[in-house]
């Protein structure tokens, strides 16, 4: 199914044959879900779009019928296509693989006039014409607009380089009317006007705008536009039309395939070349610098021409580079000339205006070198764009490093992996290849996976899309540890050095020496990178050594310092290793020596500054894990409790150790088992008594208070502490007990005291755990502002630390606090990223809190069926704990709300009674219940039941917040209602000397 947005709304199927949309609505509708394509758009959101302030009654209903309509629209002419709208919570998702404001965008990052044509052609008029002053499609109709004119210009831009001025100055007339004040627009035209012997009129333009900019926003043109003007005025030569004799033929070869991913660096060179003399394209080999220099010298334009000289066919330090320009440009050698090859290309170009392209230069590297700069010198009209694997090293060269592709952001999210430049390339060529093949949620993860397994370099991903019609996707993946086996071409247009992947490194490898060959295998043990530190200590690598595999590019380096090598070349030089067990071992003890350095600076003032150096090097942690054994998992345990891998931490522990390390690891062990949702242990005290007042104690005690058993937490805690951190740590969880028991004074005495500590040994994130509390005691005594301001400077400081557990955590705490601010649509929204943190994490009670939100501001708002489902599933997920954990009594009297608007009240009456007995000590989890009866019982009841519940609010000290204040309202004027406001008082009173025991006593 194709959908066109450049214009009026149009389907049609893939044979071309139109597809009527019916309806107005259905066609808006469409639109909406194509302006968001391949997203979730949710219902609520999408009925907004459609009805505004007049939806109906039943607008889910309704927007139902919509979608159903729709599906049978497309279905209709095309059986099928009505599964391109898939139904996902919380609304709909349009499938959409063909638009062709997506074939516009893969057109505009192309080149040549004929292709940026093509791009036009697809516009049919303005961007959802249908629907463009609707909210949901105004934003990307100005974006396209805006793309549209860029284009535009760009078109222009090549067609004056080829010649046609008279035609390029007419068209662009109405687009200057139309946008009078585009300077860039503006100096096209004026150049058009120029070259096309029109001197007055492009005068009289500049004049023109150069007023209007004056008037309308008190402003002259730009400095470029500026230059334009005194280049007329002193009529340049530069910019008259030149006969079309002067554009001579190029030697640039014709590209066979699109260049993918590569339209930042394309619009980078095209400012960089005429800005120097000399460029040069560095990077490893199969990065693409061949490419994407010839698609860069493409878009030039020389009198003299644009020449593409292939140096790859000389042997090594072979001096006839000059032979081989001369060869290119047709320059052959007369009888009887005198002079060497380069005098004769010096003197042949000495008042030529061209760019020469001299490619793989890396192996004839110093005589190349030489024959530029003789040029540079010599022949001032000519400009050299060089590719390398290392810099020419000449006066005034500028050096452009070639990466990898950009690898997909998120493996999961298919939208993702098909944004990235990588995947792009991969699934172009894929289906070059085969064409059944699609870019979709079946294949979009193991193409992420092989994007990053092959590091985003083209020549590998593009010998690995030949694979795929034999061993699927999934299969070359699969494969990709046998890769230079893999990798290879039987294309006979390929060079000999390009066939394999294996050829393409071995070409670096054999230009090196003895001495930096032996230093780029011993790098090979490294994952993901390592500092110059770590390469002298496990490596015997010096600085001067790694610097010298940079230049030639088979060393990245990155920022920090720090240096890293693609896969595929770390696995070429672990094959040529002499000794690879005895470097591993050396690998192994260093960054064991790190993390033990690390832990105790895990829990103060560098905090910040170690988990970055541990975040780094998370690979070669991994690796080391294997020769490090259970004392390396042992230091690293905190580390990935504070980053949320706890899945992690517990594989590594479960490694066999010594009779101490064992002793050490028993209560980590259990600890991370508690917090991933298994059952708190008989033996839970025999493992806490090897070492009870040790962090390792709290953290147990900790986590069964996280499981939701109160009780034994508060028997578990230490009593003694082996340093002022354990002490802070347990202050934060009794400050947490007491938060459950609505006991104020302990609370407040708790976390304050937890926090003071935390301050002082400089630790951020036990200031995140003692700040949860602070902030539970503001919104306790009413002052949700001011527990706002609390979790808001938490969720900075979480941020900043990239402590994502506590990013979650407070994200739900905002959102429990806009619930009861009654800014339900903000509480979703914090909800909803609170419980995608949790899910990515594995903290069961993360999701809990995080769904609680997402429940009771659905309810709250009257999404009931969405209210329900989640609500039920956290309060059967509660019923089945050994203890009832503290939020149910909660739960449960949200969904007996729920049940009540529903209008089942014998099921609203059974939870709230169920609310009641799982209280657990606090007076507020009773109280919710109590009034939750209120609206449920006869007048009188429930005057009585409002009495009781506002005299323990009292006693506690325990305001109602705005939402439960709505609950209470509501229960109030349907007594008042009935009994009168003289009668309701009296009976509020009554209620008022009432326990709460003996008040639900009136509401069974």
């Amino acid at each position: 199914m194709r959908f066109g947005i450049l214009g009026p709304l149009a389907v049609t199927t893939d044979d071309g044959e139109p597809v009527v949309v019916p309806g107005a609505k259905v066609r808006m509708l469409l639109a909406d879900l194509l302006a968001h394509r391949n997203r979730v758009v949710s219902a609520d959101r999408l009925i907004e779009d459609l009805w505004g302030g007049d939806a109906p009654a039943n607008a889910a209903g309704a927007l139902q019928v919509r979608v159903s309509q729709l599906r049978k629209a497309l279905n209709d002419a095309e059986p099928g296509a009505r599964d391109l709208i898939e139904s996902r919570p919380p609304g709909y998702r349009l499938r959409a693989d063909d638009v062709d404001a997506d074939r516009f965008a893969t057109l505009a990052e192309t080149t040549g006039v004929d292709r940026l044509g093509a791009a036009l052609a697809l516009w049919r008029g303005q961007a959802y014409a249908d629907v463009a002053d609707e909210e949901f499609a105004r934003a990307e109709a100005t974006r396209l607009a805006e793309q549209r004119l860029v284009v535009q210009e760009r078109l222009a831009g090549a067609r004056l380089a080829r010649g046609e001025h008279d035609l390029v100055a007419a068209e662009l007339a109405e687009l200057v009317e139309l946008h009078p004040l585009r300077e860039g627009l503006r100096a096209l035209h004026i150049r058009a006007l120029y070259a096309a012997g029109r001197q007055a009129e492009a005068l009289e333009s500049y004049a023109g705008l150069r007023e209007r900019l004056a008037d309308e926003l008190g402003l002259d043109p730009g400095p470029e536009l500026a230059a334009l003007y005194r280049r007329i005025l002193d009529q340049d030569p530069g910019l008259s039309a030149r006969p079309a004799a002067a554009i001579v033929r190029n030697s640039l070869p014709a590209q066979l395939d699109e260049l993918v991913g590569r339209a930042e660096a394309l619009a980078e060179l095209r400012e960089l070349i005429p800005a120097g003399r000399l460029l040069t394209l560095v990077g490893p080999g199969g990065v693409g610098k061949t490419r994407l220099a010839a698609a860069a010298a493409a878009e030039q334009v020389q009198p003299d021409g644009v020449h593409l000289v292939e140096l790859a066919p000389l042997p090594p330090a072979d001096t006839r580079v000059a032979e081989q320009v001369l060869g290119v440009l047709g320059l052959h050698e007369a009888p009887g000339t005198a002079g060497s090859a380069a005098d004769r290309l010096v003197a042949a170009l000495r008042h030529r205006e061209m760019l020469l392209v001299l490619d793989n230069c890396e192996h004839v590297i110093e005589p190349a070198a030489a024959l530029v700069g003789r040029l540079l010198r010599d022949a001032p009209g000519v400009r050299v764009l060089a590719t390398s694997r290392e810099p020419l090293l000449l006066a005034g060269e500028q050096i452009w490093e070639v990466g990898p592709l950009a690898l997909p952001s998120d493996p999961a999210d298919v939208d993702a992996v098909r944004r990235s430049p990588a995947a792009r390339l991969f699934a172009a060529r894929a289906a070059a290849q085969h064409r059944g093949f699609r870019l979709d949620e079946q294949t979009a993860p193991a193409v992420a996976q092989l994007c990053r397994r092959l590091d985003g370099l083209p020549l590998a991903l593009e010998l690995a899309a030949t694979r795929v019609r034999a061993l699927g996707v999934q299969g070359v993946v699969d494969r990709l540890d046998d890769r230079f086996r893999l990798l290879t071409t039987r294309q006979r247009d390929v060079p000999e050095r390009q066939r394999t992947l294996t050829a393409v490194i071995a070409w670096s490898w054999d230009l090196l020496d003895p001495e930096d060959r032996l230093v780029l295998a011993r790098l090979s043990v490294f994952r993901d990178g390592w500092t110059p530190e770590a390469a002298e200590q496990v490596c015997d690598a010096d600085l001067d050594a790694v610097d010298r595999l940079v230049e030639r590019s088979l060393v990245v380096a990155e920022p920090g310092p720090r240096y890293r090598m693609l896969e595929s070349v770390a696995e070429f030089g672990a094959a040529q290793l002499p000794d690879a067990t005895a470097l591993r071992g050396r690998h192994a003890a260093y960054f064991r020596s790190l993390a033990e350095r690390a832990d105790p600076r895990l829990r103060g003032p560098e905090q910040r500054e170690w988990l970055a150096i541990l975040d780094a090097e998370r690979a070669n942690l991994r690796a080391a894990l294997t020769t490090g054994g259970l004392r390396l998992a042992l230091a690293l345990t905190w580390y990935w409790v504070l980053r949320g891998r706890l899945s992690e931490a517990r594989a590594a522990l479960a490694r066999p150790g010594t009779g101490e390390e064992e002793r050490l690891a028993a209560p980590w062990r259990l600890g991370l088992a508690l917090l991933q949702g298994e059952q708190v242990p008989s033996g839970v005290r025999d493992v806490l008594a090897l070492d009870p007042a040790s962090r390792a104690a709290w953290f147990v005690a900790n986590a069964v208070l996280e499981r939701g058993d109160l009780a034994l937490a508060e028997t578990l805690l230490p009593q003694e502490y082996d340093d002022a951190w354990t002490e802070a740590a347990v202050l934060a969880s009794r400050a947490m007990l007491a938060h459950a028991a609505g006991d104020l004074p302990a609370l407040e005495a708790a976390a304050t005291r937890s926090d003071t500590l935390f301050a002082k040994l400089g630790d951020r994130w036990g200031r995140l755990r003692a700040s949860d509390w602070i902030g539970g005691l503001a919104e306790f005594q009413g002052q949700n502002e001011k527990a706002a301001a609390v979790h808001r400077e938490g969720l900075r400081w979480a941020a900043e630390l990239s402590l994502w557990p506590e990013v979650g955590a407070k994200l739900s705490w905002l959102a429990w606090l806009a619930v009861q601010g009654r800014d339900y649509e903000v509480a979703r929204d914090l909800a909803e990223r609170a419980y995608r943190l949790a899910v990515e994490q594995g903290a069961p009670t993360a999701v809990v809190f995080a769904e609680m939100s997402l429940g009771i501001a659905a309810r709250r708002s009257g999404r009931l069926d969405q209210a329900v489902t989640h609500l039920a599933r956290i309060a059967d997920q509660g019923r089945i704990e050994p203890q009832p954990p503290p939020y149910l009594p909660m739960i449960l009297v949200e969904l007996g709300y729920a049940r009540e608007l529903q209008g089942n009240p014998a099921a609203a009456r059974a939870l709230h009674m169920e609310a009641y007995e799982a209280t657990i000590g606090s007076a507020r989890d009773g109280l919710g219940a109590v009034e939750g009866l209120a609206a449920l019982a006869e007048p009188e009841t429930a005057a009585r039941l409002l009495g009781a519940a506002a005299t323990a609010r009292d006693q506690n000290a325990a305001p109602a917040a705005p939402a439960e204040q709505d609950e209470l309202d509501r229960a109030a004027r349907r007594a008042i209602a009935s009994l009168g406001r003289e009668r309701f008082d009296d009976l509020v009173a009554e209620g008022a000397k009432l326990t709460l025991d003996q008040a639900v006593a009136f509401g069974r």
